[in-house]
């Protein structure tokens, strides 16, 4: 008996987790247009499999509408496992939106980008996880590590290719077992489709070779922790001319870019609540962990919240089409889109106010004094998230990104999981953690 093709329907959710449900492959052009049925309370689960009281309950649904222009698929190099799968809008029906959709949220987002500044925002990823394979691999970057990978990481460039996905660099990372995948930019929505395709698709190839991967923040206290740092740049929407460089610029950023930075730096404790969304992500904020530990802004600085990234090209032009800054406070149990989306109302809130950036830091704050750090405005980040989420409760304008249901949700959510860390040893929260993500 031929076994029947599926498409599944992926979307992500407010804790980062991709949900689905699938469909015949034959019978995916019907559900373009009014999709599936899901129950609202479904943004209400956590990653652990309970679910937070919500406004919803039993009685209410949305319509799982998939996008045909995300469609992309998957062949088992070893299996032979084959499905194609689309990315999801969730809408009360097929010509409104609903407010708790992550990807309306971000595409909301680049909407005002759009309309206030002809500008969109071109972003990548770098995707590090665990390969939790049967021999863990030591010393970080070298080639043993990656010779021990080869294979899997192979793979994994012709899959990622094969889904529409261009990696860039595919390498070992520092710590044990430790690998990395970094993508080129894409433009606008397509930036957080392309995280989210990224995360399942090297899921897929571990598989295939009878591993898994874990995208935790920190699989345990004295392990190096798992980032997912962001490269973007500010492009126009008619051309996608990069504006980001200016030569003159402070940093070398063009004024509107500066604006866009200090955005981020302004509201950057709330942003931290959506960015590093878990209580293991805290363990990884630390200082002197390359991670970012203050809110700061550098040339090149790993140890800065914001690291702005020139490129090496002598070349005036080419250095104005890769210039890029890097948010480093990110991890992947956070949805791609609520980041991005939060990122895009954090800049535009500081375009729209003018403000100014901070003096520019050129070495690892953890160094200075607390009176020098005071001076520069570098402050600590939040050290855990409940202090996060206070943060983002304290900002109004930050809360103002989201409508109140949003909002509502995404805290009960969040608070749930600070009440169950209290109840684990740590032990048990490290390996919930690495297990869930």
């Amino acid at each position: 008996m031929s076994r029947e093709p599926l498409n599944y329907l992926l979307w992500s959710d407010l804790v980062g987790v991709t949900r689905t449900r699938g469909v015949r492959l034959s019978d995916l052009p019907n559900k373009e247009e009014t999709g599936l049925g899901w129950a609202c309370a479904g943004q209400a689960l956590t990653a652990f499999g309970s679910i937070v009281d919500n406004p919803w309950g039993p009685m209410d649904e949305v319509r799982q509408i998939p996008d045909p222009t995300t469609r992309f698929g998957f062949i088992g190099s070893n299996s032979g496992e084959r499905w194609t799968a689309s990315i999801c809008n969730s809408k009360r029906s097929a010509t409104e939106d609903w407010d708790c959709c992550t990807r309306t949220f971000y595409r909301h987002a680049l909407d005002a980008l759009a309309s206030e500044t002809g500008l969109t925002i071109a972003a990548s990823f770098e995707h590090e996880f665990t390969f939790e394979a049967e021999t863990p691999v030591e010393g970080g970057f070298t080639f043993a590590a990656a010779r021990r990978a080869n294979v899997f990481l192979q793979d994994c460039a012709s899959a990622l290719l094969a889904a529409g996905v261009s990696p860039e660099s595919l390498e070992p990372e520092y710590g044990a077992s430790q690998y990395e995948i970094s993508c080129a930019p894409e433009v606008g929505v397509t930036a957080a489709d392309a995280a989210l395709i990224a995360r399942e698709i090297i899921r897929a190839v571990a598989a295939e070779h009878g591993a898994r991967v874990s995208f935790t923040p920190k699989p345990a206290r004295r392990a190096v922790g798992n980032g997912a740092h962001i490269h973007f740049s500010l492009v126009r929407l008619d051309d996608k001319t990069n504006v980001t460089h200016d030569p003159e610029g402070e940093l070398g950023l063009s004024p509107v870019v500066a604006h866009f930075c200090a955005g981020i730096l302004a509201h950057l404790d709330a942003l931290v609540a959506i960015t590093a969304p878990t209580p293991v992500s805290y363990y990884r904020l630390t200082p002197h962990a390359w991670s970012c530990g203050f809110r700061a802004i550098g040339l090149q600085n790993r140890e800065a919240a914001l690291r702005v990234t020139p490129s090496a090209s002598p070349e005036l032009e080419r250095r104005r089409r890769a210039y890029n800054v890097e948010y480093r406070p990110a991890d992947a149990c956070a949805s791609p889109y609520l980041t991005l989306g939060a990122l895009v109302h954090a800049g535009l809130d500081g375009i729209r106010r003018k403000l100014a950036l901070p003096p520019a830091i050129d070495r690892d704050p953890a160094d200075l004094s607390e009176a020098e750090r005071e001076a520069l405005g570098i402050v600590p980040l939040p050290t855990s998230l409940d202090a996060a989420l206070a943060a983002l409760e304290a900002d109004e304008i930050a809360r103002g990104w989201f409508s109140p249901t949003l909002y509502d949700v995404y805290r009960r959510l969040k608070l749930w999981e600070c009440a169950s860390a209290r109840d684990l040893d740590e032990a048990a929260l490290f390996a919930r953690y690495k297990t869930a993500y």
